[in-house]
């Protein structure tokens, strides 16, 4: 059977993503995956130095995506299907070009967890994310803010003649253009798929990347990698050395067998080859195996405990069985970057496939005939050095230009590319691409001014690179122009040029709001706490009187009414966060986050009875971000009872 390309839909039980929320992510990244300095001591040089090189300090110019909800209903997804005599690959560009299922199709069994449901989550950088498959991370510790966007992808020719998909896009966190090719050779049993990611700036760029495969978490299975040592870290944000398999008295390549989230990046020996499997009881599974500049190899487990659990259910629908990840990376942690030189590029060659081993010998007390066990089979199946010959043949056709259209992704690499001129063969980013979110920032750089909006509606994007500050700086000083200026000054480290920026924009402004709540924002991470309180109120009142119907308006009144919200009982004023939960549309109070601080708010006011009503009652939280302990928190503010199983996502022990 020749290799098939066709277009496909998938259909799930989905919830709907929502709008972008329209304000700027002035905050940093949230801190789950930080490593404290005081555990540092005692790692490699190397490791030390890649942890400390460019760590992401700003989400800008991403928006948050964090207006889906939980409600499903059944939803359709463009799909590219990839199909020979041996596997069924279904790929997702529109999701991050996602691979949503590998099917063997002489046992017909899938090699990956495939999620029957799409439900978003807060995992993502900026907010949303979901479970299964394979994703491709980029830009920095994370999930890639690429989690629920669309890729560009098109046809374009493989080495041996069959049609290969080619997924690309510019991340936005390193203005970083990258692609991902997908090659299902004629007779081979392994998807290959070849990477590159590219710098065409002059300065260097701090690079991440990882491979995450979901697996099954079944009881029998185990998780093989070349490593007698891993590196073990968990939410309580230290990272040590530990010997593999056996562990504080459990065999911690069983994802079943530790009782909290925890993830174990494997210690590959230089020269070693670089792989991972997942095989069940019966020495049966998926295994991925990589050219040596993908070096990192690690396995995220969920736990056994209550926390992670919960998580399980809340990614998926009931009865659904959990998840495990196998990975694979440029550094031996996800804690690191690696630097990458102007006009310089990183790439690779993947493949993934099924692998069967002898069970007993891979679930064997003996580490090294189970993990040499594994090895040889994965030798017998793919040779090391086919997988070397199909880089060295996939490398030059990396450049060629894609035929047909498959999907279209953004048009913020067309900008990138016709503001800078960028030569980029075999990603086109063309002027046709370009939408409305680029259209003033288009007319930036042809013109020098900033355009007035055609109507009345929040900000669209800001854009906060050297050059995009460089031209706001010279255009005509408008309210709109210092406020996005006030945004790139802002994520240059400029703070009080920022505030400066904005409080020009603030003295002409017919819309005071956007500025206000940056300039609120400042006053916060400067620990103002009052005067974040009352610029929040005031901003939060201006939005209201001006806002109309429609997404993007109720997007920007819930953002901002949850900030304002918070930001008055941190300063003990509850009566005024009253004042802002009376004027929220009634939608919105009906929503987790809003219940959530209601009870917050009721206990601030004294009425703990009906603070823990509102618990009683039941909510759900759908933007809860992975590390969040505040329903444990206000939960225990309230009450010495235990906490409810619905609201436990407890990622690591209880602090004492």
């Amino acid at each position: 059977m020749a290799t098939i390309v066709r277009r496909s839909v998938v259909t799930l039980p989905a919830a709907p993503l929502g709008p972008e929320n329209p304000l700027p992510t002035l905050g940093g990244p949230a801190e789950v995956h930080a490593l404290d300095e005081r555990a540092q001591g005692g790692l490699p040089r190397e490791m030390v130095r890649q942890i400390g090189y460019e760590p992401l300090r700003s989400l800008l110019p991403v928006r948050m995506l964090d207006g889906y909800r939980r409600e499903r209903a059944q939803g359709e997804f463009e799909s590219v299907v990839l199909e020979n005599a041996h596997l069924r690959v279904t790929v997702l560009p529109s999701l991050g070009g996602r691979v949503h299922s590998i099917v063997h199709l002489a046992t017909g069994r899938e090699l990956l967890y495939r999620n029957p449901v799409f439900q978003p989550a807060a995992f993502a950088l900026n907010g949303a994310w979901f479970s299964g498959g394979i994703e491709w991370n980029i830009g920095a510790t994370g999930h890639t803010t690429l989690s629920c966007a669309p890729l560009h992808a098109a046809l374009v020719p493989a080495p041996d003649g069959t049609p290969m998909v080619r997924m690309w896009e510019w991340e936005r966190l390193r203005d970083l253009p990258f692609q991902v090719d997908l090659w299902l050779p004629e007779d081979s049993e392994f998807l290959f798929v070849g990477v590159r990611v590219r710098n065409p700036h002059e300065r260097p760029a701090p690079v991440y990347w990882w491979s995450n495969i979901a697996v099954p978490e079944d009881p029998g299975t185990r998780v093989l990698a070349p490593a007698d040592e891993a590196w073990h870290f968990g939410y309580e944000r230290a990272l040590r050395r530990i010997p593999v398999p056996r562990w504080e008295g459990a065999d911690r390549t069983y994802p079943l067998r530790g009782e909290y989230p925890a993830d174990y990046f494997y210690e590959v020996a230089e020269g070693e080859r670089p792989w991972i499997a997942s095989l069940d009881e019966g020495g049966y599974g998926l295994a991925q195996t990589s050219t040596a500049r993908l070096r990192g190899r690690k396995l995220f487990v969920w736990g056994a405990g209550r926390g992670g659990r919960r998580w399980q259910e809340w990614l998926t629908e009931p009865g659904t069985s959990g998840y495990a990840e196998i990975q694979a990376g440029l550094a031996r942690t996800q804690l690191e970057h690696v630097r990458l030189e102007g006009g310089a590029e990183f790439s690779w060659l993947e493949a993934y496939g099924p692998l069967a081993a002898a069970a007993g010998a891979v679930h064997g007390d003996d580490w090294a005939a189970a993990r040499g066990e594994a090895g040889r089979a994965l030798e017998a199946a793919l040779p090391r050095e086919r997988v070397d010959a199909a880089y060295a043949r996939w490398l030059p056709y990396a450049d060629h230009e894609p035929g047909e259209r498959l999907a279209a992704g953004s048009g913020w690499g067309a900008l990138e590319v016709l503001c800078g001129g960028h030569e980029l063969p075999g990603t086109p980013f063309v002027e046709a691409d370009l939408g409305e979110a680029q259209e003033p920032w288009s007319q930036l750089w042809r013109t020098g001014v900033f355009p007035s909006p055609r109507r009345v509606a929040p900000p669209g994007p800001s854009l906060v690179a050297a050059h995009w500050r460089d031209m706001l700086e010279t255009a005509p000083a408008d309210p709109l122009t210092e406020y996005h200026l006030g945004v790139a000054q802002w994520h240059a480290g400029d703070v009080a040029q920022a505030v400066r920026s904005w409080e020009r924009g603030l003295a002409l402004a017919p819309s005071r709001w956007p500025l206000l709540r940056c300039m609120a924002v400042a006053d916060r991470l400067a620990g103002d706490k009052e005067r974040a309180a009352q610029r929040y109120a005031e901003a939060f009142d201006d939005l209201v009187e001006e806002s109309r119907g429609g997404a993007a308006w109720t997007a920007a009144e819930a953002a901002l009414g949850r900030e304002a919200m918070t930001a008055l009982l941190a300063a003990g004023r509850p009566a005024r966060a009253r004042a802002v939960w009376e004027r929220l549309r009634p939608a919105l109070r009906e929503q987790g986050r809003f219940l959530l601080l209601a009870a917050r708010m009721l206990a601030a006011e004294g009425h703990v009875g009906a603070a823990l009503r509102v618990f009683e009652e039941g909510f759900e939280v759908a933007d809860l971000r992975e590390g969040d302990e505040e329903l444990g928190e206000v939960w225990t503010a309230l009450t010495d009872r235990p906490l409810p199983r619905r609201y436990d996502f407890r990622m690591r022990p209880s602090r004492t």
